[in-house]
């Protein structure tokens, strides 16, 4: 039975208006796994990501990447306990 797990996910560099959040919904669907992603106010992209641990760390791997035009410095994940709150991956505003 594969591991569920939760990461909070914080991604620093050029990351804002390079369509990073619409790229990480598009690969989080794609692996199926569910959350949220939204732009900070200090130029960083922070997301929520719940599913399968496997699932879960090739979208931080992705993240590392982010779009084409994306120029990634750093990207900080947090470990969480998983709680099975999200149905979808979706953009917060």
């Amino acid at each position: 039975m594969a591991k569920l797990v939760r990461a909070h996910i914080y991604v620093s560099g050029l990351v804002q208006g390079v369509f990073f959040r619409a790229s990480m919904q598009e690969v989080a669907r794609s692996l199926g796994v569910t959350g949220w992603v939204r732009n900070l106010p200090d130029g960083r992209v922070e997301a929520v990501v719940e599913g399968d641990e496997d699932k879960v760390r090739k979208l931080i791997e992705w993240a590392w990447r982010g779009p084409p035009l994306a120029r990634v410095e750093n990207v900080e994940v947090k470990w969480e306990e998983y709680r099975g709150e999200f149905h979808d991956f979706h953009i917060r505003r």
